[in-house]
């Protein structure tokens, strides 16, 4: 038996990824990626348990959160997408602050999401 590398993953095999952009809405600005990240992991273990957190493989991109307007850009399976955004409204409340997080838009490529929606 001879060790070598394994083959890349085909494109058509691969799982097909999904970007949603996010926005937070509260009365005191979030300062705070991580306290915005674990809210939304947390809602989504609440609404779809370990199980369906794990299928639906959430990253939330750190370097794409701004401070200034309050959103962010998460990807996600693109079989994944509406249980995501409705685990989003279990989000009630940020660092101790009431807070909401709604889905402005999604997006297969990030560049699009980018430019679509998180401008102002």
């Amino acid at each position: 038996m001879t060790k070598g590398k394994l083959k890349p993953v085909l494109p058509s095999l691969r799982e097909k990824k999904r970007y949603l952009v996010y926005e937070v809405v509260s009365d005191k600005k979030i300062m705070d990626f991580r306290s915005v990240n674990d809210a939304i992991v947390n809602a989504s273990l609440d609404f779809r348990g370990i199980s369906g957190t794990a299928k639906a493989g959430i990253i939330n991109l750190e370097n794409k959160w701004s401070n200034e307007m309050q959103k962010g850009i998460l990807k996600t399976s693109h079989r994944q997408v509406d249980n995501l955004r409705a685990s989003l409204n279990f989000v009630k409340e940020i660092d101790g602050n009431e807070a909401i997080v709604k889905s402005v838009g999604i997006s297969g490529i990030l560049k699009k999401a980018e430019n679509k929606f998180m401008k102002n």
